[in-house]
Order: structure tokens, then C-alpha cells, then sequence
């Protein structure tokens, strides 16, 4: 077999191919070396070189929402890992292991996939809220009713404390806005209560965990009425939908999905009455958010 000497150019071209592959005995070329097999990811048949990370980019998670499980650790966990229909990203035990002086909490899903915890769902004009969205629940049994009484079940200190933990993190991690941490209620409130009127949005807020309004807002939307006194409905109406609560009729007229929607609302932000009623102090706080987050 005849054999061809390349020119100079081509040992040059070799020469350079052999440093990048294999480094030479100086050290400034083998940390070379080393940084670009650091940067390769072998995926069997093929390398993917992560070299470079593009600057117009963001996270593919913009929610998080909180539910409880409505049942008792070991159903939540057997529902959640091994169920076909449902599942979630973080398990938030009654009662977390500790490890040292940290809390363990269970993460069923890797935040690169989609979990099925928020079903059919909407807020701002987005659906499918699980194509992005962080699924976190929390071991509660929810409510039992009796003679048309609900009993809320708390929560227990120990796991709002780690999953205050776990918030903090995802919301730094992926950027998400304050009114983008809701309640499973809040994206579907004519199906669903969790986390219940129980849920601590408040004092979550107050760790920078979510949204909440403005006292001095609240004041200046109630303009001297009664917190009770009636709602300007339509403005209700309106307000709730700006806000995020897309699938309210703006029709001015109290029907049950506008009251459901109100609860829903009211179960978030004023927990002290949930009865759905149109009044002045949940337009004061639906009108006092939509000027805190969403007015430019």
C-alpha cells in the first residue's frame, strides 16, 4: 500500500487534533484536556459536548402548586410512586426524617419531567398547567364534613418548615414569580380544595414564599366600606380573571362557578371566611394583587 507523507499544513492539522484529543506533557495542556472531557456527556452512542450554555434561555418550570394528599403516608406514597393515574414531583411527609439538622423530603419525579398532579387546569391563560409546573404534596388527610361542616386537618410544623425549605429552593432555582406559587384550588377551583383553608399562604409569604397583597392596597380598594358589604360583582368578576382565575364569567352575576371561584380565592388570601360571598374585602384584596403583580 503506497503511503503519503502529509504537508505541512496537514501536520499542523494533526498535530492540533492530538493536542485537543490526548493533551501533551505540559500541565496548562492536560487542564485543557481535562475541562473539555469534563464537558462531555457520553450518551452512548454519541457525545454531547456542554461546552457552551446559550444566553437566551429560561426555565421550563414557571409554577409551583401545593396540594395535600388527602390521605394518610403510607396511601400518599403508594398512590403517588406506584399509581398509574397520579403522581408528584416532592412527597412532604407529616412528619419528615431528619438528617442531622436537615429535612428529608421525598422527590418521586425528576423536575426534567412532567408529573400528573394538576390535571385538567388552567391560570392566565395557560392549561395543561403540569406541562409546567413543580408538583408538591403534603401528607393531610384535608377535611371531613359533617352536616354540611367541614373540619380542616393542620399541618404540622415540622413539614411546613421543610417544605418553606424545599419553595425557597425551586423558586431561586427556576425563577418563578411570586403569583405563580398557588394552590391546587387556585388552578382548578370548581374541582378541587387543597391545600385547604388550613394552608399557611401567609406566613409563607412573609419568608418570601409566594404572593400576598398589600395592607395599605387592601385599604385604598375598600374605600371606607365594611369588609362585608357587598362586592361591585362584575369588578370582582374582573379583577379574579386578571389576576389568574381565567375560567370566571364575567357576567356580574353571583352563579355557583363564580361562587366556587370565590372560595377558592378567598381559601388562598382571606382564610377566615371561605363562604364564597361577593363582599368588599375580597374585591379590596383580588384588586390589591392584580396592582402589586400584574400592573406595570
Amino acid at each position: 500500500m503506497k503511503y503519503h507523507m502529509p504537508g505541512k499544513k496537514g501536520l499542523a492539522v494533526a498535530a492540533l487534533t492530538i493536542v485537543v484529543l490526548t493533551g501533551c506533557a505540559s500541565s496548562g495542556s492536560s487542564t485543557s484536556s481535562s475541562a473539555l472531557q469534563t464537558a462531555l456527556t457520553d450518551r452512548g452512542d454519541y457525545y454531547a459536548d456542554n461546552t457552551t450554555s446559550a444566553v437566551s434561555q429560561n426555565s421550563r418550570v414557571k409554577f409551583v402548586i401545593v396540594h395535600y394528599t388527602a390521605e394518610n403516608e403510607e396511601n400518599s406514597f403508594n398512590t403517588l410512586a406506584k399509581g398509574n393515574k397520579v403522581s408528584a414531583h416532592y412527597l412532604v411527609a407529616e412528619h419528615p426524617k431528619m438528617l442531622g439538622h436537615k429535612p428529608v423530603i421525598t422527590q418521586l419525579v425528576s423536575e426534567n419531567r412532567r408529573a400528573w398532579h394538576a390535571g385538567k387546569s388552567s391560570w392566565q391563560g395557560r392549561n395543561h398547567i403540569n406541562d409546567s409546573s413543580l408538583g408538591i404534596e403534603i401528607v393531610n388527610k384535608g377535611f371531613t364534613e359533617k352536616n354540611g361542616v367541614r373540619q380542616w386537618y393542620p399541618y404540622t410544623e415540622a413539614q411546613i418548615n421543610a417544605l418553606a425549605l424545599l419553595l425557597k429552593d425551586i423558586i431561586k432555582r427556576h425563577e418563578i414569580e411570586p403569583n405563580y406559587v398557588l394552590g391546587h384550588s387556585d388552578i382548578a377551583p370548581l374541582r378541587k380544595q387543597d391545600p385547604g383553608k388550613l394552608f399557611p399562604w401567609h406566613r409563607l409569604a412573609e419568608q418570601g414564599i409566594g404572593a400576598w397583597p398589600d395592607a395599605a392596597t387592601v385599604n385604598k380598594y375598600l374605600a371606607g366600606r365594611s369588609h362585608f358589604a357587598p362586592a361591585d360583582l362584575l369588578s370582582l368578576q374582573q379583577a379574579l380573571y386578571q389576576y389568574g382565575y381565567d375560567k370566571i364569567a364575567l357576567t356580574g352575576v353571583l352563579d355557583e362557578e363564580t361562587q366556587m371561584t370565590i372560595s377558592a380565592f378567598q381559601m388562598h388570601f382571606r382564610p377566615t371566611n371561605i363562604s364564597g360571598k361577593a363582599d368588599a374585602e375580597t374585591e379590596a384584596i383580588a384588586k390589591a394583587l392584580v396592582e402589586k403583580y400584574l400592573t406595570p
